[in-house]
């Protein structure tokens, strides 16, 4: 039995994981879409480092889009497997699959006419809407806890990682030999005591475990303060200097955060009285799925629903979809608040508002999450003076903020907790993925100070023997 490393190996994107049975079955765990790598990331996304048509299961683990973002590809290149998640992730996967879909398809119609004009040849569009609506076809839910017969040999079950709605852990028995083979892909580790979600939950004893390791030196601050920040930064920003606050922000996850601690702000009668707009189609939809499924609120959630029927609602709120008016947000001068993804504020609607705002000192641009390092929102976080947005050289003057406890990822006291189920003299090995080498190579001495005697880092396709 071998496990092979395409994506997310040393980096934070591209989630990519191959397992191969000894009798020929051939499981991907998540086919994510590389993001923020610069000219290489086209590559990336090109070329898997495998073929798809030999691989019969695939199993998510959630909806981001570094983790589900090729699954269109792998069929349109011959997968016809069953694509298992929860059921909830199925409800996203719908909307950002079709929706990336979209943008791939506009993407490559503007630059195939650039490219046309320079008499250079046509790019090949990652995948199309019809590509995407084939692989939905395709997808299986499993409930959380149901163990699941996916061959005579592997059996699969769920539990929550308390990441983003329907969010899950993945778990494989391979019996091979008479023998049990326990396998744990941790996807993403949400964070305990998340504002909206219920905590990671423990997890069976495994002799195997990718785990990520995103904020694997990290500390983040207290949860509690984030509507604090927010509100001292709005009304700095909006009532005292009169200007905007653009918060890129991921559709699924963060913006619904967001809206959660504005929310509560109003509830107490602190929310500053300026407009506050979601720019983001998708973000709406995706707000949308997480009310669909209560089921993930945490306690405290519940508790404010019984006194507000919509804690992601507030007077001001207004969602934006039609284009006009999404480009009419670019040279308004009022004060506001704007909410647009994408979170590393790569693509969509926020690089606009970015770019057309970056010139005014009294504009705040907030970050509020992770962000690659080659990434017009990693640029920004570094405090880079100049940033390149659509090709242009722009003067960074408007100021540029984070709140860096608004995160869906945990940090390592969390990752470290997640694990504390396991008997680690009992575990084989811990894979160490998707997280930066630096981060990784730190991580890794933190396991093995808590026992976890056998840590590897794989590099991008390395592929390892398992028992």
């Amino acid at each position: 039995m071998y496990i092979t490393f395409h994506g997310a190996a040393r980096n934070v994107t591209g989630s990519k994981h191959l397992l191969q049975l000894n009798n020929g079955t051939n499981i991907l765990l998540d086919c994510g879409m590389f993001q923020g790598l610069g000219e290489h990331t086209a590559d990336f996304n090109e070329h898997f480092g495998f073929n798809p048509k030999k691989v019969q299961h695939l199993v998510l683990s959630h909806a981001h889009i570094d983790h589900c973002g090729l699954i269109p590809r792998l069929v349109a290149e011959g997968f016809s497997g069953p694509i298992y998640c929860t059921p909830p992730t199925l409800d996203l996967a719908r909307i950002l699959l079709l929706d990336s879909a979209k943008i791939q398809e506009q993407d490559s119609a503007y630059t195939n006419k650039r490219r046309r004009k320079k008499g250079q040849p046509e790019i090949e569009v990652l995948y199309t809407e019809q590509d995407a609506e084939q692989a939905l076809k395709q997808f299986k839910t499993i409930e959380y806890h149901e163990e699941y017969q996916i061959t005579p040999d592997v059996r699969l079950y769920f539990s929550d990682a308390g990441h983003v709605v329907g969010s899950a852990v993945t778990h494989l028995t391979v019996t091979e030999d008479g023998k049990d083979t326990h396998i744990t892909f941790s996807g993403d580790v949400g964070r305990y005591g998340d504002l909206i979600l219920k905590s990671p939950q423990n997890f069976r004893q495994s002799d195997y475990i990718l785990m990520e390791s995103t904020y694997g030196d990290s500390l983040h601050a207290d949860i509690g303060p984030i509507e604090d920040a927010l509100r001292d930064i709005i009304q700095e920003t909006c009532i005292k200097n009169k200007g905007k606050v653009i918060i890129p922000a991921f559709s699924v996850g963060r913006t619904q955060e967001l809206l959660y601690a504005l929310n509560s702000l109003e509830l107490k009668g602190q929310l500053p009285d300026v407009p506050v707009y979601v720019d983001s189609p998708l973000s709406t939809k995706a707000t949308e799925v997480l009310k669909d499924h209560p089921e993930v609120f945490n306690r405290d959630v519940h508790e404010v629903m019984k006194k507000d029927a919509d804690p992601f609602g507030f007077k001001g709120l207004r969602f934006i979809e039609d284009t006009a008016e999404s480009v009419a947000l670019n040279t308004s001068t009022e004060a506001c608040v704007i909410i647009s993804s994408s979170g590393m504020a790569e693509a969509g609607r926020v690089k606009h508002h970015i770019k057309n705002n970056i010139h005014d000192p009294n504009c705040t641009i907030l970050i509020v999450g992770y962000c690659e390092p080659n990434s017009l929102g990693g640029h920004l976080l570094a405090g880079d003076k100049q940033v390149y947005i659509f090709g242009d050289k722009y003067d960074v003057v408007s100021n540029v903020k984070s709140i860096s406890s608004m995160s869906a990822h945990g940090d390592y006291e969390d990752l470290l907790r997640f694990l504390s189920s396991q008997d680690a003299s009992k575990v084989s090995k811990v894979f160490l993925v998707h997280g930066e080498y630096d981060i990784q190579q730190r991580f890794a001495e933190r396991l093995k100070e808590q026992g976890f005697s056998n840590v590897e880092i794989p590099s991008q396709h390395q592929k390892v023997k398992l028992r």
